[in-house]
């Protein structure tokens, strides 16, 4: 039986998912006027109007609406593109895993700049390295992702030829080829927080008592490092990053559309220009859960990260 801690953070899941659930529902009623005519446009006629409201269930009272959706979304229905005329989880099916692949890319490159970049500055707090560390990755902050993905494109796959300039490529390699750029992009946007955090982090566990009592004892530097100041320290950062995937999630869909890359956030940004409401309302549900999905497994490695938290986890029960 889970800790009551455990059982808290499924039902807090539980409710946020239900509020997507109620929210992402309510996305095509909350538009202004009818939804129909604003999906087919001011020209269309009004017999296209009312076989779309047909369609799509319009004309049911709101609660059968409702039912009739979550009662989809038991069955994996996601419900039809207006667009296309194909169901919405075909659609999402092969634009599922480039986005998936960039997020994890992304993920990975944030981890391999972090490590390294925190160390150096955390090494000497108040260095002109730890100044530099924790200015330069700032300018993620300030740069769009667009106007940063154009300045790679031109610099790296115009001029140098090294990466190409959009697309994904045929093969596992080619895939891992195109999406190195919009990786780096989307990973610059999230490192002032994860190398502040693991920097911050590092200092306040190589000050700690165990590290000193480790030192005393012979411990080699290089052990003292992994085994009790990187361990400890790199649980704050999980939780940093954890937490700011939504933000890395939001920058891949924007990222997606620079690179042309054929994923989720390319078939967002044409299903709402072309106000097809049913792919967009799929789309916003499916990267709500990925989100608070990535928070679950953030809580799950924090736990496994921490031996404190296991032996609360195991008092309580």
């Amino acid at each position: 039986m889970g800790s009551p801690m455990s059982i808290h953070r499924l039902l807090r899941a539980l409710v946020a998912i239900l509020l997507v659930v109620v929210v992402t529902f309510l996305f095509v009623h909350i538009v202004p006027g009818d939804p129909a005519r604003a999906i087919l446009g001011p020209q269309a006629s009004q017999a296209s109007v009312t076989a779309l409201q047909e369609r799509l269930g319009l004309q049911d009272p709101l609660a059968t609406q409702f039912l009739d959706y979550v009662s989809g979304l038991v069955r994996g229905d996601l419900g039809t593109s207006v667009a296309q005329d194909v169901p919405v989880t075909s659609l999402m099916a092969s634009r599922t895993w480039p986005t998936v692949a960039l997020i994890l890319y992304a993920a990975l490159l944030t981890v391999l700049l972090t490590i390294p970049a925190a160390a150096l500055a955390a090494r000497r707090p108040g260095s002109v390295v730890d100044h530099a560390v924790r200015t330069v990755p700032l300018l993620g902050l300030g740069l769009p992702a667009f106007w940063f993905g154009l300045v790679l494109i031109q610099f790296f796959a115009v001029r140098l030829g090294w990466f190409p300039a959009g697309g994904y490529g045929q093969t596992p390699l080619e895939h891992l080829h195109a999406l190195t750029l919009p990786a780096l992009v989307t990973a610059v946007s999230i490192l002032p927080f994860t190398i502040q955090s693991l920097r911050v982090a590092m200092i306040e566990a190589h000050d700690a008592d165990y590290v000193a009592a480790a030192e005393a004892r012979g411990v080699p530097p290089r052990r003292v490092f992994t085994r009790y100041v990187f361990r400890n320290a790199c649980i704050p950062a999980v939780v940093v990053l954890g937490l700011n995937m939504g933000w890395l999630v939001g920058n891949t869909l924007i990222v997606e559309k620079v690179f042309a890359i054929p994923g989720i956030g390319s078939l967002l940004v044409d299903s709402t220009l072309s106000r097809d409401f049913p792919v967009v309302q799929g789309l916003a549900l499916v990267v709500a859960l990925l989100v608070i999905g990535t928070n679950l497994l953030t809580e799950v490695a924090r736990i496994g990260l921490d031996p404190r938290l296991r032996v609360s986890r195991e008092g309580a029960r």
